[in-house]
């Protein structure tokens, strides 16, 4: 066919093919003259059926619908975001998945398809930005089908990255055997890429797994690489390994620099293996040079948070060894360290060393010495070194003023306690509760009730939470001093007004936890006679109570409270209330508690867990089947109570057989889970309950069949 000549209206410059060439998919029939008589031949359409013209508006973003996307799609915000850094034909690929809710199938191969051609670098762009790990695996799997393609290194690191970053690193683990199947063997760059991403996540053992598979495709790590993996394995406490990859990087004839040996020498310490590390020191001083002062802050700073306060102090004698001055960062560390360790002495040695060296201290030096030596009860040296601090030029913060004043009350000096707390107020320094509560204690044990409630009204014109700091300070004073004393202490604030329900519910619970239950309910008494309400922390207290002095009706009014305030009891309630339903014999209204509690709490005992499972084994009628729950109940540390007890009575009453229920029972007695005596009372409530459950049955019938009115008119009388 003759070349076809251009309009004769367009100037441009004309662009000729010369010969022809064999049609493929990605390459369009050229047959001379120009782009407009090019035939394009698309396999995937029926030659009956013309190709439709491209049109743009089908794909570019900005022409999109505002259809709402899928939950794997991505946001219109995104995408636009997504779509202004990306070339051109990356858009067009991305597009073409969001068309598709990222799905792959013949829809988005036939977009695909439309391009002659999806290079390498454009397969890693899209890659780059995609969030679908099974999407990203199919097109790259695509690309790689493409005639005369083959993927580089790009196109593979950019999928190792996609997938790692969609959580799929163990697939990510497995590319390089996919490289090498593809005639591509993996580089150190790919393995390092692999590391730094496990490295990165704090999954020491599978840089391990990368560092063997790295041995195997004989590749030998740099020196940078080396350190990056036994970094990682020393950061997740895996050091023998760390270790043994050391033996491996001496092996291949590598030679140390500073961070491989203060990898290892960190690591060593946090282990503890204190006299290895001296070995490496040792090692690091003859092939390379003498650790730096940061160096050796770095090994105090490792050890410090173990405790391994011996070593702290060996590693400083090691520092003067070599002659390597200490940095007040240095000072800092190791006595914050021997101050929080409970050795004042020897950090307070250390803190005069730099004094006499000249060292500006830092004002948390003083704190913490300050605080260790009121923890001794050596307050007159904490006030030295307030004095010491005041004249440094610093001024005091509220964290020494508190220690000072604790310490003041633990030698029973309040009155200057007293007085330290309001040079806080004149400093404006905000106290706290914490700076409040050593004299409300020191006053409540003294008794000196006005001097309480005198520092309670200066409490409130500083503007503190009065009475959230008084729920506090009955917590410790209970924790301290016990309930008697904090009663005592409540009943004189009674009359100051100093009252809460948070406060009964504290003194409730603890009277409760020491078996004066008496006190606890005359609490209870008091607070429904007096214009505070109970909440459902003061039910629920209140039902434990009842159940513990036999009142259980009580104690369902106080669940049915609760109830209506739409509130929730607490576990120990539940569990107390079903317990008490089982022993007087409330069977099913203590399974229907059991379903309750379950229904309503995040996590409840596995008691009742337990107990819904039995009671759907007992459906089988199968004594061996209920045991073999009961065992593994047993092998969790939860060994078999009331509930349970119930529990098989219920399930085996109502779809099981008196004998299979004996069985069970029968069992649990030769194992001596349970005495004689509570058998026969078990083998009582089953007959009873049986008989209760068949006289269920029974009336149902009745009622089913229309017979109830008959038996009522020959004067017959049915339970309601």
């Amino acid at each position: 066919m003759p070349p076809q000549s251009p309009p004769p209206t367009k100037a441009n410059k004309f662009y000729f093919f010369h010969g022809h060439r064999k049609p493929s998919q990605n390459r369009p029939t050229v047959r001379g003259g120009v782009f407009s008589n090019r035939i394009v031949i698309n396999p995937n359409k029926p030659k009956n059926i013309e190709a439709q013209p491209f049109d743009i508006k089908k794909w570019d973003p900005q022409f999109l619908p505002q259809s709402p996307s899928s939950s794997s799609a991505p946001s219109p915000e995104t995408l636009f975001s997504i779509s202004a850094r990306l070339s051109p034909i990356a858009r067009f690929i991305v597009d073409a998945f969001c068309k598709n809710q990222n799905k792959w199938g013949p829809p988005v191969v036939a977009e695909l398809n439309k391009l002659r051609r999806v290079p390498p670098t454009m397969v890693a762009e899209v890659l780059k930005v995609q969030t679908d790990p099974a999407l990203a695996s199919k097109f790259f799997h695509w690309a790689g089908k493409q005639k005369g393609y083959k993927h580089n290194f790009a196109s593979y690191n950019a999928f190792a990255y996609c997938l790692n970053r969609n959580n799929q690193f163990r697939a990510a683990d497995q590319l390089p055997e996919l490289m090498d199947s593809q005639g591509k063997p993996p580089t150190e760059k790919q393995f390092e890429i692999l590391i730094r991403m496990h490295a990165d996540a704090n999954r020491g053992l599978r840089v391990y797994y990368i560092y063997e598979k790295m041995k195997k495709f004989g590749v030998k790590p740099r020196v940078f690489l080396y350190n990056r993996i036994m970094d990682a394995l020393v950061k997740t406490d895996h050091l023998d390994l760390a270790l043994s990859v050391y033996d491996d990087f001496k092996g291949d004839g590598l030679v140390e620099d500073t961070v491989s040996y203060m990898i290892l020498i960190k690591g060593l310490c946090k282990a503890g293996r204190i006299d290895q590390m001296l070995e490496i020191l040792n090692r690091m001083r003859a092939n390379l040079c003498k650790p730096d002062v940061f160096a050796y802050t770095a090994m105090v700073k490792v050890l410090v948070p173990e405790g391994n306060f011996d070593a702290c102090l060996r590693v400083w004698d090691e520092m003067k060894r070599d002659g390597v001055e200490p940095d007040v960062m240095a000072y800092a560390t190791l006595i914050t360290g021997l101050c929080k360790g409970g050795r004042v002495e020897e950090g307070y040695e250390l803190f005069k060393e730099m004094k006499n060296k000249g060292y500006l201290i830092d004002r948390a030096i003083y704190g913490s010495l300050i605080e260790s030596f009121v923890a001794k009860r050596k307050v007159g040296s904490a006030f030295d070194l307030l004095k010491d601090l005041m004249d440094s030029g610093y001024r005091a913060d509220l964290g020494i003023y508190n220690s000072l004043i604790q310490g003041l009350c633990d030698v029973n000096q309040v009155e200057k306690a007293y007085k330290l707390f309001q040079r806080i107020v004149q400093d404006d320094l905000d106290p706290d509760f914490v700076s409040v509560k050593p004299l409300l204690v020191s006053y409540a044990e003294a008794k000196r009730m006005d001097d309480f409630c005198k520092l309670l009204k200066l409490m409130e014109k500083l503007n503190f939470p009065v009475i959230d700091d008084l729920c506090k300070f009955f917590s410790f004073l209970v924790d301290k001093n016990g309930p008697i004393m904090a009663l005592e202490v409540f009943s004189d604030l009674k009359a100051n007004g100093y009252i809460t329900v948070g406060i009964y519910n504290i003194l409730m619970d603890s009277l409760q936890k020491i078996g004066e239950v008496k006190k606890a309910l005359s609490l209870f008494d008091e607070m429904n006679g007096s214009q505070f309400k109970p909440d459902s922390s003061t039910y629920s207290i209140a039902i434990v109570c009842f159940v513990d002095v036999g009142e259980i009706q009580q104690a369902c009014v106080c669940h049915n409270n609760i109830i209506e305030m739409s509130s929730i009891p607490s576990i120990a309630a539940y569990d107390c209330l079903a317990k008490g339903l089982c022993k007087i014999g409330e069977i099913d209204a203590a399974m229907m508690l059991v379903r309750e509690c379950l229904g309503n709490v995040t996590s409840g005992p596995m008691e009742f867990k337990y107990t819904l499972t039995v009671l759907h084994v007992c459906k089988s009628n199968n004594a061996e089947k209920v045991i073999e729950v009961l065992d593994e109940m047993m092998q969790q540390g939860c060994p078999p109570s009331d509930v349970i007890y119930s529990a098989i009575i219920s399930g085996m009453s109502k779809h099981g057989t008196i004998e299979e229920a004996r069985k069970i029972f029968s069992d649990l007695r030769e194992r001596k889970f349970l005495t004689e005596a509570n058998t026969i009372v078990y083998d009582e409530l089953l007959i009873e309950q049986t008989k209760k459950k068949t006289a269920d049955l029974v009336l149902s019938g009745l009622k089913f069949f229309g017979l109830e009115s008959k038996l009522k008119s020959k004067g017959c009388k049915l339970p309601s």
